[in-house]
């Protein structure tokens, strides 16, 4: 490498630059290795070539960026200091993905890398330095291959650039772009391109606003999206993750190609309505919008209802103060003593925990119970029984169902008793009809016991809600969140209730006379709500209207985390022994199994039985110990890696400490990830 410096004619730092060996598809990048062991030969084509190339990112909010990436790094690095460089807190809760076509949701793809390797033969590494020793002279012969100038930074507010009648179509990097007779470039894709900034051209980040988005993405953004149709659809949407082991150029991709930001696992840490917070609250907002709106994840319409009136509100403070509004002038003004703010926080805390927490229970035996009348049925073969009343009590993780409160005083054997740890909660709230029901599904041998419950009125459904998920994850009553779910329960149905009476004045507001229904709901509510849709969006907007800007987004966040399909990572596998196709989903703390046709839960496995997982790399089967037993299957529409890496990520997540100024461990996220020990 420094003989190549020495002789080389060009004046320049080579500083960024590194050896790529194309044939093996891996960097040179240890220097005190010897090419020999590396294990290249005479023959060898190396590629000297810049490690930092550009390229095309697509952010949650669907607006492109034009930046440089290190290509020589693991993905997960990569992604790493790309957050910092967006202002993104907590960046390890993101990754990058293939953009996909309609087509990837049609068929089972194992590797979509093997198209990227066809379509990176087929167009060349550009920007490479390429050494010869052939020739004449002594001289090294130079060459850049280079087929056409990189289309230049453009503004966010810029007009695509669609003529192309005095132009020609030239290939650079993967991607074709459409050339004016004059020999500058338009920078975008044949056709109409998609909008880009350029990190390199902004004087700061502030320019690019991350905090703040369009209210609607340009027209060819929003076709992009793919809106799947079934589970099965939905399952073939995660095929497209990066490897975050490899290097993006490991993974095929070339300079000027499109990436996709996105949060990749749903386990958000410290979020917080505060200024520092505000680029990735919008993201994530941003994100968790067009999840819902493309059916990604299904809703009812009450919630429904609810999201438009939030992405409402939200509009409203944006179009009010241009940003971070007046409402929340207070944290933009102490953005500066933000640091003394953590610091009074922490002593505040510290405080409490030394005078002591709430007063003891006075007798600490004691085992709260939460008990009372409730309507329920369970599930029959081939139909479902009628609902019955009954005295239900949740003691120890345990409903017990008696015929009557005085049978369960006289400590006469219940009807039904069922455990309830490992067990899904669905809550069913409709509070504008008055129904409020909670299915479970509880583990059984090898299936899951359907049963539901049916509440009285909302006090009661909330109690039960909060009793039943934290029975789900084998904790008691006297849990100190049990209060907590309890009261996020309720306030999540007083957002829902509409009011009428208290909806603002459609004439007072101009926003209001634009409002388009498909940009609020999703598909399979149009037909319904489409006539009546701005009186019913106003009247659930009156619960939200005094909301300021960050509250509103992280207000949306936490409603579609209480969804029941939210943060459910699916893929299509085939266990060991089955010739059909089934469907498993990795959440945060536990891996489902589904019914491709109905999506109901036939088996869940929770994290905390589990034991290890590997990879049998030969034969792409996954395998993962629990204490009930193995669970062995291959992954059909993805590579096994990608499911071996969710898991992993979870586990890794979930070992980050309240600590705000921990350090993150790159080095345990790839032991947990990397498939070696």
């Amino acid at each position: 490498m420094q003989f190549l410096f020495q002789r080389s004619e060009f004046k320049k730092d080579w500083s960024d630059h590194a050896l790529w060996w194309p044939t093996r598809n891996k960097w040179l990048s240890r220097p005190k290795h010897t090419l020999d062991q590396y294990g290249v030969h005479a023959d060898a084509a190396l590629h000297f070539t810049p490690m930092h190339k550009p390229l095309r990112i697509q952010l949650p909010d669907l607006r492109y960026i034009d930046c440089k990436i290190d290509f020589s790094i693991d993905t997960f690095s990569a992604v790493i200091q790309l957050g910092k460089s967006l202002g993104i807190r907590h960046p390890e809760e993101l990754s990058l993905c293939y953009p996909l076509e309609p087509s990837h949701l049609k068929q089972n793809y194992q590797n979509l890398k093997e198209a990227k390797k066809v379509k990176s033969i087929q167009a060349p590494d550009t920007n490479t330095f390429i050494a010869a020793t052939r020739g004449s002279s002594n001289s090294l012969d130079r060459s850049l291959a280079c087929p056409a100038t990189p289309p230049p930074p453009r503004s966010l507010s810029a007009t695509p650039v669609a003529s192309q009648q005095n132009g020609t179509l030239r290939r650079y990097g993967g991607h074709i772009y459409s050339t004016q007779s004059d020999g500058s470039s338009d920078g975008g894709y044949c056709g109409t391109p998609p909008r880009a900034a350029s990190l390199d051209a902004l004087d700061s980040l502030a320019e690019l606003s991350l905090a703040d988005s369009p209210l609607e993405p340009d027209s060819q953004s929003r076709e992009s999206l793919l809106t799947p149709k079934s589970l099965m659809e939905r399952a073939r949407m995660n095929v497209g993750w990066l490897d975050s082991s490899l290097s993006i150029m490991e993974q095929y991709v070339r300079e000027w190609d499109t990436l996709q930001l996105r949060f990749k696992f749903y386990s958000f840490f410290d979020l917080t309505p505060r200024v520092q917070d505000a680029p990735r609250l919008n993201q994530l907002y941003q994100q968790a919008r067009w999840q819902i709106l493309n059916q990604e994840v299904h809703c009812t319409e009450e919630e429904m209802l609810l999201f438009a009136a939030l992405q409402l509100q939200i509009e409203l403070q944006t179009l009010a103060g241009g940003g971070v509004d007046a409402n929340d002038g207070s944290q933009v003004a102490g953005s500066a003593n933000a640091p003394e703010d953590e610091i009074d926080a922490a002593l505040s805390e510290l405080q409490v925990q030394l005078e002591g927490g709430p007063p003891a229970r006075p007798d600490i035996t004691h085992v709260p119970e939460l008990a009372g009348y409730l309507k329920y049925r369970g599930r029959q073969r081939f139909t479902l029984r009628a609902y019955k009343r009954g005295w239900v009590s949740c003691r120890d993780g345990v409903l017990r169902i008696h015929s009557s409160r005085e049978a369960a005083g006289r400590g006469d054997t219940p009807s039904y008793a069922v455990e309830l740890r490992g067990a899904e909660v669905t809550p069913d709230a409709h509070p504008a009809s008055g129904r409020y029901g909670i299915k479970l599904e509880v583990p059984a041998e090898d299936t899951m016991h359907e049963m539901w419950l049916k509440c009285d009125n909302e006090d009661q459904y909330a109690e039960w809600v909060a009793a039943c998920r934290l029975g789900s994850r084998g904790r008691s009553l006297a849990d100190s969140a049990f209060t907590t779910e309890a009261a996020a329960v309720k306030t999540l149905l007083a957002l829902q209730k509409p009011q009428p009476a208290a909806a603002l004045n459609q004439h007072s507001l101009p926003h209001l006379d634009h409002l388009q229904p498909e940009n609020y709901l999703a598909p399979r509510f149009l037909k319904k709500l489409k006539g009546k849709f701005t009186q019913r969006v106003l009247e659930s907007h009156a619960n939200v209207k005094d909301l300021p800007l960050l509250e509103a987004k992280l207000q949306y966040i936490k409603t579609w985390q209480n969804l029941p399909d939210y943060g459910q990572t699916l893929f299509v596998v085939r266990f060991m022994g089955h010739r059909k196709d089934e469907i498993i989903s990795i959440a945060n703390n536990r891996i489902m199994r589904l019914d491709p046709n109905t999506g109901d839960h036939i088996k869940t496995w929770r994290f905390s039985t589990m034991k290890a997982w590997n990879v049998n790399w030969e034969i792409k089967h996954m395998m993962v110990q629990f204490e009930e037993g193995n669970v062995i299957f291959s992954v059909q529409s993805a590579d096994c890696k990608v499911v071996h890496e969710f898991i992993g990520g979870y586990i890794f997540m979930s070992m980050r400490s309240k600590d705000a100024n921990q350090t993150l461990d790159v080095e345990l996220f790839h032991k947990l990830t990397g498939g070696w020990t």
